[in-house]
């Protein structure tokens, strides 16, 4: 009998470019126009784009207040700013921006608003600094850190359009941090500098309310150019000290990655525009310079897939794209003291918690908490209200963490928070729900979907360290859903049950603002563990009809890996990684209705 291939052939899809890992991947620094007056230490409508901004103060051999005005091709002279300084901030677009703070013979608290032909004196910052972080617009900025001497700050304050408000402060008080966001509600901030030589890669992202602290650059550093929002942000050049810098990263709302470095090493440039389409104008590469650099990524790009053959016309050659897959395997760790499925948990591998759960009649629901240290497992205080939840949830560390919702009965709202020795009911969901899912820390989660009896929810909450706020939906209702990720800008919603299809399967990503359907898992099942890993390389485990399927995710597929030993639904389950990850308690069949202690 003839083959089908031999009939038909093989079909190999051609591309005209390669096959890339993200949108930032195939970005290109170019020349572009350049400042009529060269400078450093520039101040910008950093919301402006590419094709149009303003870039105004700085230094040349004296403090200026000059300003220019960008099209795209090239800059022209506009009104002057009333008070010239460098070290400045700025917010804002072309025709509506915002210039704060500077250095004139001292720290200065000056704001001015430029309406497209003139700046005018508004009111002042309540702290007088230079080199701090900024971010927003004309109406809704926020600027950050900075240094008046001999203090570095880590001040942070709010302007509405009218006056600035003190918010709360930085982790890290620091001077240059690079910042970015499209309001004053949700901006990351990264890298800067504590005198005298400490630089600095860490980030911080700001909900609104406070700063938690995420993944770090790839490269310590302060001032540099930086652009885009909170959930896609471009970092280029900079300084390290006595050298500039020419590296480029991008932030994808989770990790930083390097991409095409600048042409040429700079510092303290002014800056706009997005992730996709920037800029970058003056600055200093040892000496004062006028020239403009333009970040571009292509609109349209071809993702690279696991495995993926294909034929690059361009170049007139056959490609192909492969992913290292772990070669992990599970083995057997401590017992649970307790038996139970359905729980609540947090924390890493080698530093877990297990709380709550369901431990069948007649324990039934159960209020008991322990932690795992990677060998064995140690009773702790108990939570407040007992209960469990389909899927499980659960923000933060061993000694910092929260739990939120499940079932007690009936489904609730309740919140607890974990300060490593107890519980503490804080406030409550806007929804009572089960099998809801989560991700986060104590003071920055996100709480999603789950089970509003006697309907299933696409609600979606963002807890802020004292309150919970509703956000935008996810896109299909569904109960027993597992949360993927370590920030609550980040995040994969993964499987779950509901009503009607694709639900078991189904995926959603969550990049701070919205909710987008990707790649479905190889098997699809409610209840699974996981919570290990990232948004962009993530792992789910067991969970269904007791499953010991295990599925890793590269960011565009998942792939199934080793199987656990001992198939169970209900499952806790955690790991900062997903190369490092722990499963623990869950039911395997009818005939141990209490669930059991086992952790893999």
């Amino acid at each position: 009998m003839a083959k089908y291939s031999d009939i038909k052939g093989f079909t190999v899809q051609t591309l005209s470019t390669d096959t890339i890992a993200s949108q930032a991947a195939g970005g290109a620094w170019a020349s572009g126009g350049a400042l009529n007056t060269a400078r450093r230490e520039v101040a910008s409508a950093k919301n402006g784009t590419q094709s149009a901004t303003l870039m105004f103060s700085g230094y040349t051999t004296t403090v200026v207040a000059l300003n220019e005005s960008y099209n795209g091709t090239a800059y022209t002279e506009e009104a002057d700013l009333n008070t010239a300084r460098y070290e400045a901030s700025g917010s804002g677009t072309s025709p509506a921006a915002l210039c704060f703070g500077g250095y004139t013979t001292a720290g200065v608290a000056n704001t001015e608003s430029w309406n497209g032909s003139a700046w005018t004196e508004v009111n002042d910052l309540n702290q007088a600094r230079f080199g701090m972080g900024d971010a927003g617009t004309s109406t809704s900025s926020l600027t950050f850190g900075g240094y008046n001497g001999p203090t570095t700050y880590g001040n942070t304050e709010t302007w509405d359009g009218t006056s600035w408000t003190e918010g709360n402060d930085l982790n890290t008080a620091k001077r240059f941090p690079g910042g970015a966001g499209a309001n004053a509600e949700a901006v990351v901030a990264f890298g800067g500098r504590t005198p005298p030589s400490t630089n600095h890669a860490q980030t911080e992202s700001y909900n609104g309310t406070s700063w938690t602290e995420v993944n770090d650059m790839n490269t310590a550093r302060f001032g540099g150019g930086s652009f885009g929002i909170y959930t896609a942000a471009i970092m280029a050049g900079g300084s390290e000290g006595p050298n500039q810098l020419a590296v480029t990263e991008s932030w994808d709302g989770t990790n930083w990655t390097e991409v095409s470095d600048l042409a040429t090493a700079n510092n303290q440039m002014g800056e706009a525009g997005s992730s996709a389409a920037g800029l970058v104008s003056g600055g200093t590469t040892g000496s004062v310079v006028a020239i403009t650099e333009e970040w571009t990524a292509p609109a349209t790009f071809n993702q690279i897939q696991e495995g993926q053959l294909y034929f690059n016309s361009t170049t007139n050659t056959f490609k192909e794209t492969l992913f290292d897959i772990p070669a992990g395997t599970w083995s057997s760790g401590g017992s649970m003291n307790t038996q139970g499925y359905q729980l609540f948990s947090l924390g890493t591998q080698t530093a877990a918690i297990r709380a709550g759960g369901y431990g069948g009649p007649p324990v039934g629901y159960q209020g008991n908490a322990e932690q795992y240290n990677g060998s064995s497992w140690t009773a702790l205080s108990a939570i407040n209200d007992s209960r469990s939840n389909e899927g499980g949830n659960g923000s933060g560390t061993v000694t910092a963490g929260l739990i939120y919702g499940g079932n007690t009965p009936p489904r609730t709202g309740n919140t607890e928070s974990w300060d490593g020795s107890s519980w503490t009911e804080v406030a409550d969901l806007s929804t009572a729900r089960s099998g809801l899912a989560g991700v986060g820390t104590s003071t920055a989660s996100l709480a999603f979907l789950g089970q509003d009896s006697p309907s299933y929810t696409t609600k979606v909450e963002s807890w802020n360290g004292s309150s919970w706020t509703e956000t935008t939906d996810a896109n299909t209702a569904r109960g027993g859903v597992v949360g993927i990720g370590q920030v609550y800008t980040a995040a994969l919603a993964a499987t779950g049950y509901s009503p009607s299809p694709p639900a078991p399967a189904l995926v959603e990503d969550w990049n701070g603002t919205a909710w987008t359907e990707v790649a479905e898992v190889n098997t699809g099942r409610p209840n699974v563990a996981s919570r290990s890993g990232t948004s962009t390389n993530g792992l789910i485990v067991s969970g269904g009809s007791r499953s010991v399927n295990c599925e890793l995710w590269n960011g565009s597929s998942w792939t199934e890996i080793a199987n656990v030993a001992t198939g169970r639904y209900g499952l806790g389950g955690q790991g900062a990684t997903s190369t490092a990850a722990v499963a623990f308690g869950g039911n395997t069949s009818s005939s141990d209705p209490a669930g059991v202690t086992t952790t893999e």
